[in-house]
């Protein structure tokens, strides 16, 4: 995930007399949150053509309409890190399925951690069968704990990402468990079923 541009307001123009339905839309948006519990997945593309068709409004409108509804959560306001603080080191790594994952060390952070996940596998066994995945992982540290990947990216053989922690982990990050979930898309949707555990003792 990429810093966000401060979003611009596109027009000076706004029709007073859409106020009411653009709040009721609003709270449409909140209940359909709840009650998905804020996993809503997609309409299946027949659902929308019914939609467009019946309240005469474009199929790919209606697409990216809810591509934007599924995704809340990389709206949400990113911690900026600053005011670094020290290194502390963690060197833990994990070997699995001809790859080895490693997180070498934590940045700390007057208001946040930043932890770096690598990935290396052999480049020749890449290079020939062309077996390597690109894959999105994501760090979950409980429910304290807000991550996000920040940046990330690789070249032949090694890759790795950058995530964001907040509020900051203690120095003494001793008991800390960095469970690193494997997903094929950065929404989340498709768990590929590989955890990568790091236990901190």
């Amino acid at each position: 995930m990429m810093k966000r541009m401060p979003f611009e307001c596109p027009t000076e123009h706004y029709d007073e007399r859409i106020f009411n339905i653009d709040e009721q839309i609003c709270a449409l948006i909140n209940q359909r949150k709840e009650i998905s519990g804020n996993n809503p997945g997609f309409p299946p593309f027949g659902y929308i053509s019914k939609w467009a068709s019946s309240f005469e409004l474009y199929e790919d409108y209606l697409k990216a309409v809810f591509g934007t509804l599924r995704s809340e959560e990389h709206f949400k306001p990113m911690v900026e890190p600053s005011g670094f603080r020290k290194h502390i080191p963690v060197l833990k790594s994990i070997e699995k399925d001809e790859h080895f994952y490693s997180v070498t060390s934590l940045r700390q952070y007057s208001n946040a951690s930043v932890i770096t996940f690598s990935i290396d596998w052999d480049m020749a066994t890449d290079i020939s069968t062309n077996t390597h995945k690109h894959s999105h992982f994501e760090l979950y540290l409980g429910e304290k704990y807000d991550c996000r990947m920040t940046n990330g990216g690789g070249t032949s053989g090694h890759s790795s990402y950058n995530y964001v922690v907040s509020p900051p982990l203690s120095d003494d990050i001793s008991g800390t468990e960095l469970v690193f979930k494997e997903y094929s898309d950065p929404f989340k949707n498709r768990s590929t079923g590989i955890e990568i555990v790091f236990r901190v003792e």
